[in-house]
């Protein structure tokens, strides 16, 4: 079916776009750092009644939340290239949405399935 798509409607195919993000493992752990700083400074601030101090560590944490969560990279796909390494299943055999892929095409062709 998605072969088919790339085919029939490249250009939607290029509008919608990319494949799916691929995770930033630095600004994730960059991310839970700042969080877990800001929630020791924040209950520090607390702890010595100290309202900046807490203020602070809860702004600290809260920027460490959004660098934890913030999207990775999109990998391009253009319409008919090749898919990026690690995309297929691994040693090169095909996974199980690809033999259900095949099945359905060879379903669709009148081929045996």
């Amino acid at each position: 079916m998605e072969r088919s798509l790339y085919q029939n409607d490249a250009d939607f195919v290029a509008k919608v776009g990319g494949k799916r993000a691929r995770p930033a493992y630095r600004s994730i752990v960059l991310g839970i750092l700042l969080a877990v700083v800001g929630v020791v400074v924040l209950v520090v601030g607390v702890w010595f009644r100290q309202p900046l101090v807490g203020i602070l560590g809860f702004i600290v944490m809260f920027a460490g939340v959004l660098v934890a969560i913030a999207p990775g990279k999109r990998i391009a796909v253009e319409p008919g290239a090749p898919e990026p390494k690690g995309a297929k299943a691994r040693g090169g055999q095909p996974g199980f949405m690809d033999r259900m892929n095949d099945r359905w095409d060879k379903r669709n062709d009148g081929g045996e399935g």
